[in-house]
């Protein structure tokens, strides 16, 4: 049995994930700085039989992202799969003319070191189970510089950038990259944004295999209103 590690786990898209995942047979490992909030998903996913453990990290100590990645899998077996989906702290997200240059040391670290840091800490693994998924899940800031957020379009598509290379690198070893862009808020009354919808489609790109970026749902055009 493989291990479908979460970074960034919590109460919505988190929790819908590592059930999707877990319902295909996957022992889960929930990373996050909150063990109040590991314990809550695990006692949830083990009402529905799925194993799930909690393991201490902050995406913004490299150390402890690795310590966390090598214990889940010699706890719960191989990691086969990386979901990299932390929510992006508030003052990420300034305006860019108030956007200085110590103002974007956190959101790269957070969005370029952290999941540099996790993919090194797994791939050895992947490698020698012969296959692997890793995704990455990024607002529409991502694709579509957004002025008010300058800390997040920046680090997002540095992000984009190391993961699509990613993807073309590691293609020939059977490890599968990908990226979800969710443009809109993830909510439970959202008929393309709720997290069921958000993890049914992580999963299917896990199993499908094909393509890197992907859409929750199409972004329009800002200067004229189509996608």
């Amino acid at each position: 049995m493989t291990t479908f590690a979460l970074v960034g786990a919590g109460p919505g898209l988190g929790l819908a994930a590592a059930r999707r995942f877990g319902r295909a047979g996957h022992r889960v490992a929930l990373l996050s700085r909150s063990t109040r909030h590991q314990d809550s998903l695990v006692y949830e996913l083990a009402r529905e039989d799925i194993d799930a453990r909690g393991f201490t990290a902050d995406v913004l100590d490299p150390a402890s992202l690795t310590t966390a990645l090598h214990e889940a899998a010699d706890t719960l077996g191989p990691v086969e799969i990386l979901q990299f989906s932390p929510v992006p702290r508030g003052d990420f997200m300034k305006p860019v003319l108030d956007t200085t240059a110590a103002d974007l040391d956190d959101p790269l670290a957070f969005s370029v070191k952290g999941p540099l840091t996790c993919v090194n800490a797994v791939l050895p693994g992947m490698r020698e189970l012969g296959r692997g998924s890793l995704l990455f899940v990024n607002g529409g800031s991502a694709v579509r510089p957004k002025a008010s957020v300058a800390g997040t379009s920046i680090a997002f598509a540095a992000e984009s950038a190391y993961a699509q290379m990613l993807h073309t690198a590691l293609a020939p070893e059977n490890i599968h990259v990908a990226q979800l862009i969710v443009s809109g808020a993830i909510s439970p009354e959202s008929a393309a944004s709720s997290p069921e919808k958000l993890a049914e489609l992580l999963y299917g790109l896990h199993t499908d295999r094909k393509g890197f970026r992907h859409y929750a749902e199409p972004m329009p055009d800002p200067q004229d209103g189509t996608p």
